[in-house]
C-alpha cells in the first residue's frame, strides 16, 4: 500500500513540475540573448517578466526560435578573436540546452534565418552561408559568398533567393537560385552599398532592401527590379546596427550602437518621422507580429525597451542580463 502511494505522490510531483515547467514558458514568448552572460532569457512580453534562462554557448550573437516555437537555435560567433564553429539548441518548453550543432570548419557563425523549419546561417570566418536541417541534424547545404565578413541574412519563403549583407566588402549580395546555369545553382549579384552594410531588411513587398551602412552614417536603398541603389539617406547615424521594416511595410527602424538613438523612417516618404534616445547603445530590433510594438535590446545598458509603434514613446523596460542583443519571437504550436 506504501509503495503504491509512493508512487502516486512521486507521479503526481512529476506531473505538477511539468506542468509549472510548461507555464513558465509563455505563448507567444520574447527571447533575449545575454552577450555577455552567455546566456538566453525567456520573457512573457505580457509582464515583461524574465521567466527562465538557459545557456546560449560561447559568444551568443543572434537567435532564431522554430516555427512550432519548441525551439531556438543560437550562433556562437567569436568574431576575429577567436572563432567560434557552433550553433546552440535551447528546448524552449523544458527552459533547457541542448547539445549543439558542429559546424566543424565553418568559422564564427553570425547571421540566422528560420525558413520552412531549416536554419539559414553565415559562416564569416570561411566566407561561407549555409543551412541545417533539424530533422536529419545535418548540414545539408553550404555555399561559398568570396565576400568580406558576410554578416546578416534573409532568406525568401521559397527558398529562392537569398541576401547578405558583407559588412568589409561594403556590399549586398544577392543570390538567385538557376538550376540551369552555374554549377553550384546560384548565382550571386553583388551590389556596391554605402561603407560597411551590416544591418538590413527586405521590405515587405519584395521590391527594395533598406541597408544601414555602420561606418558612414547612411542607409543604402535598393531597388531589385533593377538591382541598383535608387536613393543613399544620411541618417547621421554613428554605428548604425540593425534595420527592421514593420509588417504593414509603412516603418522602418535603425538602430544606433553608436550614438543609442532608435532611428525611425517613414518607408513611403524615405524620411526620418522620430529619433527616440534608448540609452548608451542599441543593437537587436524585433517588431511583433501585429506591428504594434518593438522590443529594442540596449545592450550597453542591460534592458530592452518596449516601444508603442503608434505613439513613437517607451512603454517599459526589461532589466535583462549583460549584453542583450539578437531577439527572436516564439510562438508555439
Amino acid at each position: 500500500m506504501m509503495r503504491r502511494v509512493w508512487a502516486l505522490s512521486l507521479g503526481l510531483l512529476l506531473f505538477f513540475a511539468a506542468i509549472s515547467i510548461y507555464a513558465q514558458t509563455p505563448s507567444p514568448a520574447l527571447l533575449v540573448l545575454e552577450k555577455n552572460d552567455k546566456s538566453m532569457a525567456i520573457v512573457d512580453p505580457g509582464t515583461l517578466k524574465i521567466v527562465g534562462r538557459v545557456p546560449a554557448g560561447e559568444d551568443p550573437h543572434e537567435i532564431v526560435a522554430s516555427e512550432d516555437g519548441k525551439y531556438a537555435y543560437i550562433s556562437n560567433y567569436g568574431a576575429f578573436q577567436n572563432p567560434q564553429h557552433t550553433i546552440s539548441i535551447a528546448d524552449l518548453s523544458a527552459q533547457k540546452a541542448l547539445p549543439a550543432i558542429d559546424l566543424g570548419a565553418l568559422r564564427a557563425p553570425h547571421g540566422l534565418e528560420m525558413v520552412n523549419g531549416k536554419v539559414y546561417f553565415t559562416a564569416e570566418g570561411s566566407k561561407v552561408i549555409g543551412r541545417y536541417d533539424p530533422s536529419t541534424h545535418q548540414i545539408d547545404w553550404t555555399l561559398g559568398i568570396g565576400q568580406n565578413r558576410t554578416h546578416m541574412l534573409a532568406v525568401s519563403q521559397d527558398e529562392s533567393r537569398i541576401f547578405t549583407a558583407n559588412v568589409n566588402s561594403d556590399t549586398i549580395s544577392i543570390l538567385d537560385r538557376d538550376k540551369n546555369g552555374d554549377a553550384s545553382g546560384w548565382i550571386q549579384t553583388p551590389i556596391s552599398v554605402g561603407k560597411g552594410p551590416e544591418g538590413f531588411d527586405v521590405s515587405p513587398d519584395g521590391k527594395e532592401v533598406w541597408a544601414a551602412n555602420s561606418h558612414d552614417g547612411t542607409l543604402s536603398i535598393v531597388d531589385l527590379a533593377s538591382r541598383k541603389v535608387v536613393q543613399t539617406l544620411d541618417l547621421h547615424t554613428k554605428f548604425a546596427n540593425r534595420v527592421k521594416f514593420s509588417p504593414d511595410g509603412k516603418l522602418v527602424l535603425i538602430s544606433d550602437l553608436g550614438t543609442g538613438d532608435l532611428v525611425v523612417l517613414e518607408a513611403a516618404a524615405r524620411k526620418e518621422i522620430k529619433r527616440l534616445s534608448l540609452g548608451h547603445g542599441v543593437a537587436g530590433i524585433l517588431i511583433v507580429p501585429d506591428g504594434s510594438r518593438a522590443f529594442v535590446a540596449v545592450s550597453p545598458d542591460s534592458q530592452v525597451a518596449v516601444i508603442d509603434l503608434k505613439t513613437f514613446s517607451v512603454t517599459g523596460r526589461i532589466s535583462t542580463g549583460k549584453g542583450p542583443d539578437g531577439l527572436a519571437w516564439a510562438v508555439r504550436k
